[in-house]
């Protein structure tokens, strides 16, 4: 597969604080931006999602595809592509690095491609601005605390 991005960032939580927000699929359209529906269609014996179902509106890159998770310990989710109608392939991982008691460092990739002919920096632009918002949503999302 092609070139992937990345980025990270600092919140002002515990990782597992952070990995909360992460996967509590029901809740993306409420801080993501890019994913409009979230469903959870599968899920393993620790109630961790395994397959989801996102409908994805990032400009250049519109979809509702399905998603499936692979959780190492509690502070790496990835995810790949099962099936898609405009998606050739998305990968995907978050990883955290604790930063001591309560901060924790992001680090989220991702490379997309797509069934249609799109510019190599079209798509690294779509996936650059995916990746902003959602570090960006996250990060306000954890340190507003909990909601209700």
């Amino acid at each position: 597969m092609a070139e992937h991005t990345s980025s990270s960032i600092t919140i002002e939580a515990a990782p597992a604080d952070v990995m909360g927000v992460i996967s509590d699929f029901d809740r993306y359209p409420e801080w993501t931006g890019e994913v409009k529906e979230a469903e959870v269609l599968s899920a393993d014996d620790q109630g961790r999602a395994e397959k989801v179902r996102l409908v994805l509106d990032a400009g250049a890159i519109k979809d509702d595809h399905t998603l499936a998770y692979t959780w190492t310990g509690d502070h790496e989710v990835s995810w790949t592509l099962v099936k898609s109608q405009m998606l050739r392939a998305i990968d995907g991982s978050y990883v955290l690095a604790p930063l001591g008691a309560d901060r924790t460092q992001v680090t989220y990739r991702l490379t997309v491609d797509v069934k249609i002919p799109m510019l190599g920096m079209i798509k690294r632009k779509a996936e650059k601005v995916i990746i902003d918002r959602a570090l960006a949503g996250l990060k306000k999302r954890v340190e507003s605390g909990p909601k209700a």
